[in-house]
């Protein structure tokens, strides 16, 4: 048994910055990580699918350039091509994760599967054979999720794609079935139309993106159903079937049973905790009801000294989220701050195009927790920027305390959302309240400067 003052389970955004930082404030540290260097973010995550988008997107541009007076032909998609670019930025990134490590002193690396023998022991099945034993006083767990399958008849047999497994395909699918609708679901379904996929998406709640305010679900709805996709809320899959080549799905939609034709099936229904082999239960580590891990607001288990960030805790599953567990552990630990999860305010994008930005609360959750609120919302249509560059889809919303007038939330659906929230974001963090940014000095033309335009339809 060896000895280190910390042990990292897992490379995530949480995992590799922490590792990194232990060593650096004088900590033997072991990072073991079982597949790449970075996470689901780096590998399976927001840079492959965000370089996919990026194509997606340059070939509906292309198709659509008339509008602005360009005329394209011979409009051609290669997905190999589509793919090893995808390829080449990812192991970009993961081998610089990679190299940051493995140059950080008092820093150990070692690849292989992780699994607890006690409160504070791990057992390391190595990836190059052999297996070793080591302990450590601060143990911290960031292994993230795994796609969520559900039990449906026949998917196993006719098989599925999953967001991992479809980032690698060399070929477009004629017609994708998406099972779910929200945020990964959606951002997939969108790209494979754009690469000419027919794509439908089942979606089992009563609208997409349930986290939402109906009306900006019903707007992304409009767009996305606009732009040809199939769209069915209500909707489940009951059984899959081979048939002539193709897959049979009987699919209940409203109540009412049908059958769609589809070459291939992408489940994006959610994610698990990636914890089936961590053997928590020999550590004494708590899980909730739904197998995540059970952490307090400074992301400790019940165990003393053994601590879960990212997504396998259950929190709000986003990299920048992950990311900032890191800081709140950390500077908890070593700087003597005393940050919490219990106040951070959420910001988050969906990269549809038009992408939704969204920060703080929706217009229901602020009337629910009693605020006298005032709702202040724009067409894009209205947006200068957007208009000049044929960008105008979507619509924005921001949420107002009338008291106060401080900015409680936010959602931009529309071109650059995720920048122009991130502006009222910094709004927020400040205590910038509405009638500032009304009469704000912004440059001319961008897509911020509509906010002068947004909170002037709060006028009394």
């Amino acid at each position: 048994m060896e000895y280190y003052d910390a042990i990292v389970i897992g490379s995530g955004q949480a995992g590799s910055p922490l590792c990194r930082q232990l060593a650096k404030a004088g900590k033997r540290t072991a990072l073991i990580e079982k597949r790449f260097i970075g996470g689901t973010c780096v590998n399976d995550g927001c840079t492959p699918t965000k370089a996919m988008i990026g194509s997606a997107k340059a070939a509906y541009q292309a198709r659509h350039s008339d509008q602005l007076g360009v005329y394209v032909e011979g409009i051609r998609i290669d997905m190999k091509k589509i793919r090893d670019r995808k390829d080449e930025l990812v192991l970009s990134w993961r081998n610089g994760g990679q190299a940051a490590i493995e140059k950080t002193e008092n820093l150990d690396l070692f690849f292989g599967e992780a699994s607890f023998t006690g409160p504070k022991s791990i057992k390391v099945n190595l990836s190059d054979g052999g297996m070793m034993e080591i302990q450590a006083d601060l143990i911290f767990i960031n292994t993230g999720t795994t796609p969520f399958i559900p039990e449906v008849d026949g998917l196993e047999e006719v098989g599925y794609f999953t967001s991992t497994t479809l980032l690698d395909t060399e070929t477009v699918p004629e017609h994708l079935l998406v099972l779910g609708g929200n945020y990964v679901g959606l951002e997939f379904a969108q790209m494979f139309h754009r690469f000419g996929s027919k794509v439908s998406v089942l979606e089992r709640g009563t609208r997409l993106l349930a986290r939402e305010d109906e009306d900006i679900s019903q707007e992304l709805k409009k767009i996305l159903s606009d732009e040809g996709l199939d769209l069915y809320t209500n909707a489940q899959a009951v059984k899959f079937e081979r048939q002539s080549g193709q897959i049979k799905a009987s699919v209940a939609v409203e109540g009412i049973e049908q059958e769609i034709i589809c070459s291939h099936v992408l489940v994006a229904t959610g994610r698990k905790p990636a914890i089936a082999a961590l053997d928590l239960h020999l550590a004494g580590v708590q899980l909730d009801s739904k197998g995540f891990i059970m952490v307090n607001d400074k992301l400790e288990t019940n165990v003393k000294g053994v601590y879960a960030l990212g997504d396998v805790n259950g929190g709000p599953a986003f990299t920048h989220i992950a990311y900032n567990d890191y800081v709140i552990v950390y500077q908890n630990l070593f700087e003597g701050a005393d940050y919490t999860t219990a106040e951070r305010v959420l910001p988050y994008c969906m990269f549809t195009d038009p992408q939704l930005g969204r920060i703080g609360l929706t217009e229901k959750e602020a009337q629910d927790q009693g605020y006298n609120i005032r709702v202040a919302k724009m067409p894009m249509t209205l947006v200068a920027r957007a208009v000049e560059t044929g960008q105008s889809l979507g619509v924005m919303k921001a949420v107002v305390d009338a008291d106060s007038k401080l900015i409680l939330g936010a959602a931009i659906l529309g071109e650059e959302g995720g920048e122009i929230m991130t502006v009222l974001q910094m709004a927020m963090a400040g205590g910038i309240t509405y009638d500032k940014l009304k009469y704000f000095i912004f440059a001319h033309p961008t897509f911020s400067e509509s906010l002068n335009n947004l909170f002037m339809k709060l006028e009394d």
